[in-house]
C-alpha cells in the first residue's frame, strides 16, 4: 500500500509569502486553490496538519496521502511549515500578491506568537471562511493549534463526537 500512496496521490508543493517569510505548504489531492474552486466537486473541508519541530511539513507526506486515501480522497490535506523552517529551492517561484495581507510582516514572527499568527494569516488568506477545518498538529504544532483556538474561536472545526452512532 506504501508504494500505492507514493505513487497515485498528487502532492503539490508551493512556497508562498506569509507574514513576510517564505513558507511550504504541501497539498495533498487534486485541489490547489480552494478560492477560485468554484466546482460542484470543491470540497467543504480541508484537513490541515500544523507540524512539531523542526516545522518541516515535508515529513508528513506519508501521513498526508494516508489521511488523504482514508478520507476516500474526498477532502484534502495540507501541511504547511513553520516560518522559516523551509527555503524555497532557487529555481522555485515564492507566490504572492500585492493584496495579500499575508505579505505583510508578522511581529516577532520566529517567536511562539509569531508562529501561530503565521498559521492564521494562512488560513485567512487560502482558505475559504466557510470551509470546515480539521487541525491536526504534532508536538508543538498541537501548542499551536489549541492557541489558534483561543483566538480565533469562530473556526469552523469538525469536533469528534464521543459516543456518535452512525
Amino acid at each position: 500500500m506504501d508504494s500505492e500512496l507514493k505513487e497515485e496521490i498528487p502532492v503539490h508543493e508551493e512556497f508562498i509569502l506569509c507574514g513576510g517569510v517564505e513558507t511550504q505548504v504541501l497539498k495533498c489531492g487534486p485541489w490547489t486553490d480552494l478560492f477560485n474552486d468554484q466546482s460542484v466537486k470543491r470540497p467543504k473541508l480541508l484537513i490541515f496538519i500544523i507540524p512539531g519541530n523542526p516545522g518541516f511539513s515535508a515529513f508528513y507526506v506519508p501521513f498526508a496521502k494516508a489521511l488523504y486515501s482514508l478520507t476516500n480522497r474526498r477532502f484534502p490535506v495540507w501541511t504547511i511549515s513553520h516560518a522559516g523552517h523551509a527555503l524555497a529551492p532557487k529555481d522555485k517561484k515564492i507566490r504572492t500578491t500585492s493584496e495579500d495581507s499575508n505579505a505583510q510582516e508578522i511581529k516577532d514572527i520566529y517567536g511562539l506568537n509569531g508562529q501561530i499568527e503565521h498559521k492564521l494569516a494562512f488560513l485567512r488568506t487560502h482558505v475559504p471562511k466557510d470551509m470546515k477545518l480539521v487541525l491536526i498538529g504534532h508536538s508543538i504544532g498541537s501548542y499551536f493549534t489549541l492557541q489558534m483556538l483561543k483566538r480565533v474561536p469562530e473556526l469552523l472545526l469538525m469536533l469528534p463526537t464521543l459516543g456518535a452512532k452512525k
